[in-house]
């Protein structure tokens, strides 16, 4: 017999407790078994098990960058010289440890990783650019692109239905 993949093993009430959880993550264990109707002992079993899965990653407060300064979003794409193994995980460990990157993503066709940056304005993108892209020869064309207006920014994965 297979194992169950983790979205076999997710029962209705977990699909609600995730679609809550995705909504406000800042619920009271007891305010987030109200709202998906069990006990609080059952929806924090539930909770746990799906943390410990990995189901959950983790829970974030999601911030507003413009209000804290960072009004410059940036959609870079990045191709290296060499894709040896080595080199891609090289940039992806100093990309990764950029605060600036919000996202990396080691892509394929066209160029090695696509990253989305988020910083104060022009000045804080040429300083990590200096950073990431300059400053490595392996680096052979980066591709930027500036967001002129976020016309929508979400965190949540759409859920399978319940079965």
């Amino acid at each position: 017999m297979k194992p169950e993949t983790p979205v076999q093993a997710l029962d209705a009430t977990d699909l609600r407790i995730l679609a809550q959880l995705q909504e406000d993550a800042s619920l009271s264990n007891h305010a987030l078994a109200e709202a998906v109707h069990v006990s609080p002992a059952t929806c924090l079993r539930r909770v746990r098990r799906m943390v410990e899965a990995g189901i959950i990653e983790r829970q974030v407060a999601v911030l507003s960058p413009d209000k804290l300064g960072h009004g410059l979003t940036a959609l870079v794409e990045v191709s290296l010289d060499h894709q040896a193994e080595e080199r891609l995980s090289d940039f992806e460990a100093r990309a990764v440890s950029e605060p600036a990157v919000q996202q990396c993503y080691r892509v394929s066709p066209g160029p090695d990783f696509v990253l989305v940056l988020v910083v104060a304005d022009m000045e804080g993108y040429h300083a990590v650019a200096r950073r990431l892209f300059t400053q490595d020869a392996n680096v052979r064309n980066v591709r930027s692109f500036f967001s002129i207006r976020r016309a929508k920014f979400g965190t949540a994965v759409v859920l399978p239905a319940a079965t």
